[in-house]
C-alpha cells in the first residue's frame, strides 16, 4: 500500500488482538491486488441491543487506481467474524475489479503487442516476454489470460497488453497467438 493503513473506531475500544488481525488481513489483500493505494477500516458498534448485546460493524474503504471500493457487511455479535466477513468481501471485490479490467483490455483490443516468452520462473510465478524490438517485459502468473502456467514455455509466441508497472513495463492479459 502506498499510504499506511488507517484503523478508526466508533463507540468502542479495539483490542490489540483485533487490531493485529485487521493489519494482517489488510496486508494479505495486496496478494490479490498489488496496486492498492490506501485502505481505511472503520469498526463500530452501531447500536446496543439489550437482549443481544453489542453488534459490530466493519467498513473497509479501498482506493485503487481508477476506483474506490467500499465494503459494508451486516453487523455481527462477534467482532472477529465481522472482521473476517468484511475482508472476505473486500477480497472478492478486488478480484472482480481486476477481472473487469482485464476483460476491458481484451475487449478494447489493447492486446496489440506480440512477442515470445524469453524467461520463465514457474515456481516463483512470473516470467518475461521479449518484444519484437528486443525489450523484455515482466509478467506474473496473474497476468495470464486463457493460459495456465503449465501451458506456457520459453519461446512460445504470445500477445499481450503493455502497461506501466511499478518497476517498469508490465505485460498484462498474456495469451497465446
Amino acid at each position: 500500500m502506498k499510504l499506511p493503513l488507517q484503523i478508526t473506531t466508533r463507540r468502542l475500544d479495539l483490542s490489540k488482538t483485533a487490531a493485529a488481525i485487521i493489519r494482517s488481513k489488510a496486508e494479505k489483500l495486496e496478494r490479490y491486488y498489488e496496486d492498492i493505494m490506501a485502505c481505511r477500516v472503520m469498526v463500530e458498534t452501531p447500536h446496543k441491543h439489550k437482549q443481544h448485546g453489542a453488534m459490530y460493524n466493519v467498513r473497509i474503504d479501498l482506493t485503487i487506481p481508477g476506483a474506490e471500493l467500499v465494503v459494508r457487511r451486516e453487523p455481527h455479535q462477534d467482532i472477529y467474524i465481522a472482521i473476517r466477513d468484511a475482508f472476505d468481501a473486500a477480497k472478492r471485490q478486488l478480484l472482480d475489479n481486476r477481472a473487469r479490467r482485464r476483460a476491458d483490455l481484451v475487449r478494447n483490443n489493447n492486446i496489440s503487442q506480440q512477442g515470445k516468452v524469453s524467461k520463465l520462473f514457474p515456481d516463483l510465478g512470473y516470467g518475461f516476454v521479449e518484444t519484437k524490438d528486443g525489450r523484455e517485459i515482466y509478467f506474473s502468473i496473474d497476468d495470464l489470460s486463457k493460459l495456465n502456467i503449465d501451458e506456457i514455455e520459453v519461446g512460445k509466441p504470445v500477445k499481450f497488453a503493455e502497461t506501466k508497472g511499478a518497476n517498469g513495463p508490465h505485460a498484462r492479459s498474456v495469451m497465446a497467438q
